[in-house]
């Protein structure tokens, strides 16, 4: 299992570059994570690792709690899915096309969050989500 991480825009601000490269680096030593960075959404589609699955991260999906997602998480494990990849969008989302493509719509909830803290969400969730398969002291819930 690979994950990749379609995210437009680039990380500015200190801060959540150093939580993302926190949590990419202890996802990384359980998992390969793979971010990529895009300029726009166009480039979303020619991006796609082939057959890998598609969580798109949009304000429609399905809310997940940690344990929840980390079932999600195991099943698509446990169904020998060679990668997902996590598309994130810009200031302005996703484009209705992409999202309708995914396998899966994930949301953080109703809040509004930036795209780049939206990103460090996401990295921290995954970790959050290997913690609890591997029944490891990170989650407390």
């Amino acid at each position: 299992m690979k994950f990749v991480v379609l995210a437009v825009g680039k990380m500015r601000d200190a801060w959540v570059r150093e939580g993302c490269e926190e949590y990419l680096r202890r996802v990384r030593a359980k998992v390969p994570i793979e971010i990529i960075e895009l300029k726009t959404t166009d480039e979303i589609e020619r991006r796609l690792p082939p057959r890998s699955l598609v969580w798109a991260l949009d304000s429609t999906g399905k809310q997940f709690t940690s344990e929840e997602f980390a079932t999600a998480l195991k099943s698509r494990i446990d169904a020998s899915a060679q990668s997902i990849a996590f598309l994130l969008g810009g200031a302005d989302g996703l484009p209705e096309a992409i999202v309708k493509r995914a396998d899966l719509r994930w949301s953080f909830g109703k809040l509004t969050l930036p795209h780049r803290l939206a990103r460090l969400v996401l990295v921290e969730q995954l970790y959050r989500a290997l913690s609890i398969l591997r029944r490891e002291p990170y989650h407390r819930g």
